[in-house]
C-alpha cells in the first residue's frame, strides 16, 4: 500500500517542461517510472506519450521506454501516468478509468496532476492520487449499474473515491549546495511581487469552472429526481389497482359472485424508469470539492495580502 511518494527534483521539472512546451489542442500525458520501496513509492524519471490516436503505438511505445531504461541500468518499472490539470479540472470520467487501468495491472500506479498556471505564480503545484480499495471493487463490477443501492452497500461516497498521496521533493547533494550557494548570492530575487493583489482574473476563473461543475451535478440531481418521481407513481398505481381488485372481490362476494384473482394483472401499468448511473455525480460532486477547497485556499492568501496592504497603507506596521 503506497503511502508517500519519493519523487525526484529532475522528474518534476521535466514533468513542468513537458506540460508547458508541448502546448496544443490535446494535453500532454506521459509514463512514470520509478521503483516501489515498502510502503514508499519512488519516482525516478518519466516521458510523454506521442501524439498518437493507437493504442497498440501506444503500448509498444512504452515498451520501448521500459526497454531503453533498463538496458542502461536505470529504474524501468512503471509506477503511473502524469498530466497537466489546469486550476484542478481533472475529475471525469476519463480520469477515472485511466487510473483504474493503470491501477488494476500494477498496482501501486499514482497519478500525477500538475497545475502550470498555478505553478507559474511561483508555487509548485504537483498532487498524487489513488482510487481507494473500496471504490476499485465497486467501479471494477462493470456488468451491475452503480445505483445509489450500490452505493449505499458498498458505503461508497465522493469523499472515498480517491485517495491523496503525500510528495516529498528529493534534491540530490549537488543540488543542495548550489541552492544554497544561489540563496546566498542572491537570497531576495529581484521583482517578486509579495503583495501583488491581482488575483480578480484566477480566481474569476476558478468560480466558472466550479458552477460549470454545479450545473453538471444538477443535471445529475435531475435524474434521479424524475426516476424516483417515476417509482413513486408506478407504486401509487400499483396499489390503487390491488385496492380496487379487492374492493370488486368484496362486491362480488356480497352478490355471491366467484371471486377474481387476488393478484391483478400489473403488466398494463407503465413500469417506472430504469435508476440512472451515479458514478457521474460522484465525479461532479468530488469536483465540486476540489474547486471549493482550492478557491478557500486561494482566497485566504488573496485576503491576506489584502488587510495587510491596508495595514501598511494606514501605517500600522
Amino acid at each position: 500500500m503506497v503511502k508517500s511518494i519519493q519523487l525526484e527534483a529532475l522528474v518534476a521539472m521535466k514533468i513542468g517542461k513537458f506540460c508547458e512546451e508541448d502546448s496544443g489542442p490535446e494535453m500532454v500525458v506521459g509514463i512514470l517510472l520509478g521503483m516501489e520501496d515498502g510502503d514508499r513509492l519512488e519516482i525516478t524519471n518519466c516521458s510523454p506519450f506521442p501524439r498518437s490516436t493507437d493504442n497498440a503505438d501506444l503500448d509498444q511505445y512504452q515498451m520501448d521506454i521500459q526497454k531503453a531504461h533498463r538496458n542502461v541500468n536505470i529504474d524501468h518499472l512503471q509506477v503511473g501516468w502524469f498530466q497537466p490539470a489546469v486550476h484542478g479540472n481533472f475529475m471525469n470520467k476519463m480520469f477515472l478509468d485511466t487510473q483504474m487501468s493503470y491501477q488494476a495491472s500494477i498496482d501501486e500506479s499514482v497519478a500525477v496532476m500538475y497545475d502550470p498556471l498555478k505553478t507559474s505564480k511561483g508555487c509548485l503545484s504537483m498532487k498524487a492520487y489513488r482510487i481507494t480499495p473500496q471504490m476499485m471493487e465497486m467501479y471494477s463490477k462493470q456488468s451491475a449499474a452503480i445505483t445509489i443501492d450500490v452505493l449505499k452497500e458498498q458505503k461508497v461516497q465522493f469523499s472515498t473515491m480517491f485517495e491523496e498521496i503525500p510528495i516529498e521533493i528529493k534534491v540530490s547533494p549537488l543540488a543542495s549546495i548550489l541552492l544554497h550557494k544561489l540563496k546566498r548570492e542572491d537570497p531576495v530575487p529581484k521583482k517578486v511581487e509579495y503583495l501583488n493583489l491581482s488575483h480578480g482574473s484566477s480566481l474569476e476563473h476558478q468560480l466558472r469552472l466550479m458552477m460549470s461543475s454545479v450545473d453538471e451535478l444538477t443535471q445529475e440531481s435531475g435524474k434521479f429526481v424524475q426516476h424516483q418521481r417515476s417509482v413513486a407513481k408506478y407504486n401509487q398505481h400499483k396499489n390503487n389497482t390491488i385496492q380496487r381488485r379487492a374492493t370488486e372481490n368484496a362486491a362480488r362476494q356480497t352478490r355471491g359472485e366467484p371471486p377474481l384473482p387476488t393478484e391483478p394483472d400489473l403488466s398494463k401499468i407503465p413500469r417506472p424508469s430504469a435508476p440512472p448511473q451515479r458514478i457521474e455525480a460522484l465525479l461532479a460532486s468530488q469536483q465540486v470539492n476540489q474547486y471549493c477547497q482550492q478557491i478557500k485556499d486561494f482566497a485566504g492568501q488573496g485576503l491576506g495580502r489584502v488587510f495587510m496592504a491596508e495595514a501598511m497603507e494606514n501605517n500600522e506596521i
